[in-house]
This record gives C-alpha cells, structure tokens and sequence, in this order.
C-alpha cells in the first residue's frame, strides 16, 4: 500500500516562521497592532468601567481594584500587542531592537532636560495664566509636592500608563507610520487613534481628568493629537528612544496632577483647554523649528 505524498500540505519546520510572518500580522502590521490594542486593553478595563464605578452593569465597586485593572489592561494591550506583531512580522530580531530602544538611555542631556524641567514648566505656565490661579497658589504644599513628585513619579510610570503605553504607541507604531505618512501625518493618526482609545475611562466618574461632555471627549483628542508631535519631537531626537517618550508622558501627567493641587481653582481644576493650548502652542513651535520634520531621520541611528 503506498503512502500518499502529503508534503504539498504539511510544511516543514524551517518555513513555518515564514508562514507565519506572511499571515495577517505581516501583511497589515499596524492595523493588527491597534485592533489587538483597542480589544484587550478595553476587555482588560471592562470589569472597571462595568462595574458600579462605571456604568453600574456588575454589582461590585471596580474603584477598589482600579489600579489593578489599568495596569493590566494596559499591559494586555499596548505592551503585548506591540510584542505580538513585532514577533510575528520581524522575528527575535525585532523583538531585540525593541527591547533595546526601551532602555536607551544614552541620548542628548538636554533632551532629558527638556523631558524632566521643560515640559512641567510648559504645565505650570498653562496653569498659572488661568483666572484666578495666582491667587489660589498654595505655597505651604509646594515641599510635600515636590516629595510626591520625586517618590511617587517613578511609581506612576508604571501604574499610570507611561511604560506600559509608550513600549506600544511610539516604540512599535510611530516608526511605522513615520515611514507611510512622514512625522507630522503619522503624530496626527497616532494622537487620534491614541486619544479615541481612552473611550471607555469617560464612562467611570473616579478617571482623574475632567469627562463631563462631548466637549471633553474632543479636547482630550486635540490634547493627545498636540502631545503625540511633542512625543514625536522628542522620539526622532534622542534615536528612537522609548525611554525619553516614557519620561515625557511621566512628566505630563504628574506634572499637570501637581499643578492642580497647587493651584486648586476651578479655572485650573475643572478643565484642561489650558493644557490643550500650552501643548498646541509647544506642538506648533516644534514644527516651526524643524519645518515639519521633527527630527525625522536622526531616530534610525537605533533603528538597524
């Protein structure tokens, strides 16, 4: 009895990597790393934003847990989507460029001082322009600020978004869509794929950034959109660097936390259009200064 030839259907060993990279993955990247994005981060956020702190469908309170349930959606989502595809498309090679950019840390000082003091000033000025804001200056907080600021900021880059955030937004997806559409369009796509993907945390009261309305939903667009050129700017000039983009997110969030203790006014608290301008104003110079080009081409230095 002969043994029927199967090899036309059994690939062997050797090609079943290429198989894999010629899937779906290979053919359309991007589009596979934010569906994976979008779907498991907000599956992870779901028992928050479901629960009796969100919209009340589960009978518990997810505020007890909320830490929990960002850390790992955030890690289900950007983080492991951008490993996911950067395996299946680029192999243990591209994971290793990857994971080098992460901890680059060898780039221009006056880029970390850009990212550390340059950035909370663009914050505090944003602020303290607002009505109000001088005169309701707390400064018998400014020591205990300052304190939680140094301790508390290292520990919010972890359970605040940055790392978890920028391993997937900028390390996996800018350098792709810098090649399709050039810096200034990709910042443009990425800021509002990057700002819409927030959805589901407008639907929990205790999200600490002001969500009352449509208004809100677009400004956080429009925030994101402007921080994505900055995050860009800072991205291409210190070689691709996902390290200097996860100070930068660290820096805007805690920075605009502390301004709101320290000017507790409603100008300040109740809103963010300050913030919106201060980084559409920083945004747009950046372009001015580069004509568009944000640096574009000095981040593949770290690329290869």
């Amino acid at each position: 009895m002969s043994t029927p030839n199967t090899s036309h259907v059994t690939p062997d060993a050797t090609s079943q990597p290429e198989s894999l990279r010629e899937g779906l993955l290979a053919r359309h990247p991007l589009i596979s790393f934010f569906l994976l994005t979008y779907i498991l981060t907000w599956l992870g956020w779901s028992p928050w934003f479901l629960s009796e702190a969100g919209v009340g469908l589960l009978p518990y309170d997810g505020d007890n847990l909320s830490v929990l349930w960002n850390v790992g959606a955030l890690m289900l989502g950007p983080t492991l989507s951008a490993f996911i595809v950067t395996s299946a498309t680029e192999g243990r090679e591209g994971v290793g460029r990857l994971l080098r950019r992460i901890v680059l840390w060898r780039v221009g000082l006056g880029w970390y001082a850009f990212v550390l003091l340059g950035i909370p000033a663009v914050v505090f000025a944003s602020a303290v322009v607002m009505p109000g804001a001088q005169a309701s200056f707390e400064a018998s907080t400014v020591p205990s600020e300052l304190v939680k600021y140094v301790v508390l900021g290292p520990v919010l880059l972890f359970i605040g978004g940055p790392v978890f955030e920028e391993i997937g937004w900028r390390g996996f997806a800018l350098p792709r869509l810098q090649r399709l559409y050039g810096p200034l369009a990709a910042s443009l796509v990425l800021g509002i794929l990057w700002g819409l993907w927030h959805l589901p945390l407008f639907l929990i009261p205790a999200w600490d950034t002001p969500h009352g309305s449509l208004l809100d939903v677009a400004l956080f667009v429009i925030l994101a959109v402007a921080i994505a050129v900055v995050l860009t700017w800072v991205f291409n000039n210190t070689k691709g660097s996902v390290l200097l983009t996860i100070l930068a997110h660290g820096s805007i969030n805690a920075g605009i936390a502390t301004a709101y203790d320290l000017f507790p006014v409603p100008a300040v608290t109740d809103g963010f259009a300050n913030f919106v301008i201060g980084f559409a104003l920083l945004a747009l110079l950046a372009a001015a200064l580069t004509r568009g080009r944000l640096g574009y081409g000095r981040e593949s230095l770290s690329m290869a």
